[in-house]
């Protein structure tokens, strides 16, 4: 009789401490939405304890499964919702160091979730809030895919999404049920406007490529002792305001935060029962620890950053004038000795009215941050052929103040021509990439969708070519075929900019900004697609006239590079290629 007591008062000991650590890791979660998203020590420490709370709670719940099933009565779904805020916790780990080895965590955890239907039995509930972290759930994992490339799993995960949406709908006659309905017309947008070209198998089913820098795609170098940045912070801002986006993922930012990662290294293992899958549902990540460690561990290290894969980069989505120099702000404090920020933005043009404008720093107009709604229309965005207060513009001349450090910066705009006058008051390199301002009409509707020319040239050149070419299947021993000359292009290109002479003056040289750039794998790789899309435009027929070609200041010198002989030429051997030379002309087109 004693024994049963000291058996009931220990089982009794266990739900408690269960349900400290449950109460415990909800707070610190919670806690979460308050820490600011920019910096590094503010946060990092407090993911440390996060981490280390649901790393015990993962393993309390595997340990005494059979004495929280029968005393504390545990469900399914509740060991759903721990693993999936500590995928939350890995997808938002990976969003605040950039490194993709803690994507493939969010992922190992949001699959094993759907492996092993921990939701399943939600709908039997009663309960429509419980729907809603279910199909928050979907949501989440949708986009962890989506960045992974996983587009086989994203259309399946998009079907089942829309089966637990309806059903959602149908028992419980919700409020929110537009707002799902919009999430699942956002999501098939996005994913149509993804597949801007089908690369093909035999079988005539889609190859989903990658296009994340690899060893295999990063461009040849001839090294000098000019090369002597690298880039370590980037904030990537997509404010247009009529393009495909899922979850505060514009299309162009989509495209240029993979262009600015490593391929991923997945690393496999068996997962045995010895690991305790077949028994008590083992964290999916049981035996793979993060290239880091795992955040809060002994073994984590915080000054990793030097070490880094990846550079670290901030994600803003519509964000206020505000906060955008703010993040910028924080990005240039965080610069190390020898660091170099990068600022992309896609985003609307404010133009100016001034005729005759002094101040090329804020006369000239700029880019739309943030867009308010416009209650005339019935919700749609004021945008295009509408005024800005100053408040929503960035102008060129709020960037001068971070001129102080090496600066990269894209611009992909309607209105980017007017950064092309940003002074080096400080002496340091300054390189600026402009986007066409126009494109041919054929092409106006669909870029403004299914995102910018110029930023899908910076992201994957090939698939750029064939798109203003009307390509739009490619089988797979084709595409490889023409992919090779892409990379001629490219390693001819890199010699030619290596051989340059340089100079920060004279025309026929190149600026030494370009130059002290060119160390960087990820800067390099843009410089020289940039040069690609250059050469593109100004010999396809379609893209006459200045304002539809790309611009870049300093500007690249035109003999010695951009219409060197040997470039045009690889260029017309991929339009032969492609069995569309008829789109190019014989030579350059005058400006």
């Amino acid at each position: 009789m004693v024994k049963m007591e000291s058996t009931e008062e220990q089982d009794r000991k266990l739900v408690l401490e269960f349900i400290h650590l449950l109460e415990k890791s909800k707070q610190l979660f919670n806690g979460l939405r308050d820490l600011p998203q920019y910096g590094h020590r503010q946060w990092q420490a407090y993911f440390g304890r996060t981490f280390d709370v649901y790393t015990k709670l993962w393993k309390f719940q595997q340990q005494h499964r059979m004495v929280l099933d029968s005393k504390y009565g545990l469900k399914r779904w509740q060991i759903g919702e721990i693993a999936s805020k500590i995928g939350q916790l890995y997808y938002h780990y990976y969003l605040r160091t950039s490194e993709t080895n803690y994507l493939n965590e969010a992922y190992q955890f949001y699959a094993a979730i759907r492996g092993r239907a921990y939701y399943s039995r939600a709908i039997k509930e009663d309960r429509p809030d419980l729907m809603v972290k279910k199909l928050r759930y979907y949501a989440r994992f949708i986009v962890v895919c989506l960045l992974l490339k996983k587009m086989k799993l994203v259309r399946e995960l998009v079907t089942e999404l829309e089966k637990q949406i309806q059903e959602y709908t149908t028992t419980y006659e919700p409020e929110d049920h537009l707002e799902w309905s919009l999430v699942l017309e956002e999501i098939k947008g996005f994913i149509k406007a993804e597949a801007a070209v089908a690369v093909l198998h035999a079988d005539s089913n889609p190859i989903v490529l990658s296009h994340r820098l690899s060893p295999l795609t990063t461009p040849p170098c001839e090294r000098s002792p000019h090369m002597t940045l690298s880039l370590q912070e980037i904030l990537i801002v997509g404010s247009a305001c009529e393009q495909a986006k899922f979850s505060e993922l514009t299309m162009d930012m989509f495209r240029m935060l993979q262009t600015l990662e490593r391929e991923p290294t997945e690393t496999t293992h068996p997962m045995s029962a010895s690991h305790g899958l077949h028994g008590h549902d083992a964290s999916p990540a049981a035996s793979r620890i993060p290239p880091y460690g795992v955040p809060g561990s002994k073994g984590y290290m915080e000054n990793s950053r030097h070490y880094r894969d990846n550079p670290h980069k901030y994600l803003l989505y519509k964000p206020s004038i505000s906060q955008l120099l703010v993040f910028l702000a924080s990005g240039f404090k965080e610069l190390p000795p020898g660091g170099a920020l990068l600022l992309y933005m896609s985003a609307d043009g404010c133009f100016s009215t001034t005729k005759h404008p002094e101040d090329y720093g804020y006369e000239l107009g700029g880019l739309a941050t943030s867009v308010k709604r416009d209650g005339v229309d019935g919700g749609g965005l004021a945008c295009r052929g509408k005024s800005y207060k100053e408040t929503h513009c960035l102008y060129p001349g709020d960037l001068y103040p971070f001129t102080r450090r090496p600066m990269f910066i894209i611009i992909d705009s309607d209105n980017s021509f007017v950064f092309q006058h940003i002074p080096r008051y400080f002496g340091q390199p300054l390189v600026v990439l402009m986007s066409p301002q126009d494109v041919p009409p054929a092409f106006q509707a669909e870029v403004q969708h299914h995102g910018s020319l110029f930023t899908l040239f910076l992201h994957s050149p090939l698939t750029a070519l064939c798109y203003i070419c009307n390509v739009g299947d490619v089988p797979i021993h084709h595409w490889e075929r023409c992919q090779s000359y892409v990379d001629h292009f490219i390693t001819e290109a890199s010699r030619l900019v290596t051989r340059c002479r340089i100079d920060e003056i004279d025309q026929g040289y190149i600026d030494s900004s370009y130059v002290q750039f060119f160390g960087d794998d990820f800067l390099r790789t843009l410089i020289l697609r940039f040069v690609f899309c250059d050469v593109v435009l100004r010999l396809h027929r379609g893209f006459r006239g200045r304002h539809m070609r790309p611009r870049c200041e300093p500007p690249l010198p035109s003999n010695e590079l951009l219409e060197h002989p040997t470039l045009s030429h690889i260029i017309f051997q991929l339009a032969t290629a492609l069995d569309v030379r008829g789109h190019f002309s014989d030579g350059p087109e005058c400006d």
